[in-house]
């Protein structure tokens, strides 16, 4: 079994509405030969909590508005350092960066097949590291930033 075609398309609106407010490291896997619950997961993650609700709210608006649909579900609100998106045939994780490096979802669906996503979102990978290294240099650069 793969990923619909409907599946494919949420997930497409969806990395896109995340590329769109700056999404790090987006990714898609299908995940529909290992789970009965849902076909797709889309990974995202944001070097902060305001970052990963905007995100989240962009992704939800879109899906709204475009296609029609809402998430049956939703979690992880109230911290914003990681929420779920529950659309059924999909399901979105947008995550704070510290959490996505720590969870290591990849790990897990590394063995399913990825999806194929917009070029704005395949251009979001390795963001997370450049961040970080930017943000170590800064840092560094701050009188007292050594110890």
């Amino acid at each position: 079994m793969t990923a619909t075609d409907r599946s494919i398309e949420l997930i497409n609106t969806a990395a896109q509405a995340a590329a769109d407010k700056l999404a790090h490291d987006i990714i898609a896997y299908d995940v529909s030969d290992v789970l009965s619950i849902t076909d797709a997961f889309l990974l995202a993650s944001a070097p902060n909590d305001r970052q990963v609700k905007s995100i989240v709210d962009e992704i939800e608006e879109r899906l709204s508005k475009e296609l029609g649909v809402k998430p049956v579900r939703r979690e992880g609100d109230r911290e914003a350092r990681w929420v779920l998106l529950d659309y059924v045939d999909i399901v979105v994780h947008v995550q704070h960066s510290e959490e996505r490096v720590f969870y290591a979802l990849e790990r897990l669906w590394k063995d399913c097949p990825e999806l194929e996503l917009p070029a704005e979102a395949k251009a979001t990978r390795g963001k997370a590291a450049e961040h970080a290294k930017l943000r170590d240099a800064e840092e560094a650069d701050r009188p007292g930033g050594e110890w």
